[in-house]
């Protein structure tokens, strides 16, 4: 179509140049060829606008995002909007309230206008949801990933792709920690951590903080120890024996994640019998107004700490969850996915590439790949990702570069929610009265909670 009106253009001062070469001078004949071809750029730009007008009206399909993290609904929003504009094709962004994802995705599926992309938290999420899930394999989206290992998959279909790679541990407050005497080099164990933790306690009323801000065991933080914290016993029965996964979890390491809560919820902001009513932004605001050193969390919260007047990354770092086991010396951070990207397979067929074609654009724009990394702090496992600006992102390749270890995510092997609720209330009722009886409460609800959950599962 260009070409054609190229040649129209081309054509028309030709004939202006033959018209006016007998009888008018050289400089009319110039003026009328410029302006013959600029009436042809006008032309041709006009036609361009209008074909991308045309094409934005024609656009097919919607999407519907199911989103999974609360901490980052104003990007996403803002994503969805801009791709609008762009494409013409509506993008709706609906975001789960925390803790709630998987029961909001069931109520959801069951609409009319179901949601065209989800998200499954690993091989157990895809479990119950497989039957659901367009097979990626073919998909521009997936030709985008830099490692097959980042696929979900059931036989030879791809299921689900990660579209985040995150990192968790003990976000610390360096300058409240040298207020206190002390320095992250200081802290390379649990013993040191718990020498640490508790000599602030013992002079926090002189200090004026706390070592940890509050472990909330309300639904919006919970998952933070019932799942989080829950992985580090997990990783390393998995490392002592051998294994990726199993149906019987023994429970190896249950001393040391008493150890680790215990620490947490006596050296804390609060009374451990307050941390049923606690939640995820008492937490974090404890720890931005200086309550606390010590917060445990993942790379995710680096944008809710910094920037507006809040922290700088000279203010933080991020140190591992030691909890008296493995080659300390050696661990890095917990570093891993449980986020994978499910697009509908019930969905229409317009809506399912209408939503392909959105999830390509979100990892390969500059738009996409700029917002995931700088406003959302996102290390994303595509060829055209974005550097992160995020420090606790820089922190996890500066321990891997230094030869740590990163703790692999291995709470995506936990047999269901279900599973994790009983391990949640157990820590909780626990927390309120440190008994051996309630600790055993929670030994029972993690052990052989996880062979029931496991068998409920996989009948």
């Amino acid at each position: 179509m260009k070409k054609r009106l190229m040649a129209l253009a081309l054509c028309g001062v030709m004939g202006a140049s033959l018209l006016t070469g007998c009888g008018s001078s050289a400089k009319e004949t110039a003026a009328a060829t410029t302006a013959a071809a600029t009436e042809a750029a006008k032309t041709e730009a006009a036609t361009t606008a209008a074909a991308a007008e045309t094409e934005k009206k024609e656009a097919k399909g919607s999407v519907y995002y199911l989103n999974f993290k609360p901490e980052q609904d104003a990007q996403w929003q803002e994503l969805a909007k801009a791709y609008t504009e762009e494409t013409g094709v509506p993008v709706t962004v609906v975001t789960a309230a925390s803790g709630n994802y998987e029961t909001t995705l069931m109520s959801e599926m069951g609409k009319s206008g179901a949601p065209t992309l989800f998200q499954v938290n690993g091989p157990v999420g895809l479990a119950n949801w497989k039957d659901y899930c367009y097979d990626l394999s073919g998909s521009d989206v997936y030709g985008e990933l830099t490692s097959d290992g980042f696929a979900l998959k059931d036989g030879d279909a791809v299921e689900g792709i990660a579209y985040v790679i995150e990192s968790y541990g003990i976000i610390t407050n360096k300058t409240l920690l040298e207020k206190a005497g002390y320095t992250v080099d200081d802290i390379k164990s649990f013993d040191d951590l718990k020498k640490v933790a508790e000599d602030i306690t013992a002079r926090s009323a002189e200090l004026g903080f706390s070592a940890f801000s509050s472990a909330g065991m309300d639904g919006s933080s919970d998952w933070r120890f019932k799942t989080h914290l829950a992985n580090l016993p997990i990783y390393f029965e998995y490392q002592e024996d051998g294994i990726g996964a199993t149906d019987a979890i023994k429970g190896t390491y249950l001393d040391n994640y008493r150890a680790i809560w215990d620490l947490y919820i006596n050296n804390s902001t609060c009374a451990p019998a307050e941390l049923a009513a606690k939640t995820g932004d008492d937490s974090r605001n404890e720890f931005l107004a200086g309550k606390a050193v010590f917060f445990q969390n993942g790379s995710w919260e680096y944008g809710n700490l910094t920037g507006d007047g809040k922290f700088t990354d000279d203010d933080l770092t991020m140190i591992p969850i030691y909890v008296g086991a493995g080659d300390e010396a050696n661990q890095g951070l917990c570093t891993g996915t449980e986020n994978y990207w499910c697009v509908n397979g019930e969905a229409e067929e317009d809506d399912i590439q209408a939503t392909l074609d959105f999830m390509y654009w979100c990892v390969t724009s500059e738009l996409g790949t700029n917002t995931m990394a700088n406003e959302m702090g996102f290390v994303i496992p595509f060829k055209k990702a974005a550097e992160s600006p995020n420090l606790f992102v820089k922190v996890d390749k500066e321990l891997t570069a230094a030869g740590k270890n990163p703790v692999s995510w291995n709470f995506t092997t936990m047999p269901s929610e279900e599973w994790k609720n009983g391990v949640g209330s157990a820590l909780t009722a626990y927390a309120a009265d440190q008994t051996d009886a309630n600790w055993d409460a929670v030994v029972k609800a993690f052990v052989d909670g996880w062979a029931t959950e496991y068998a409920l599962a996989n009948p």
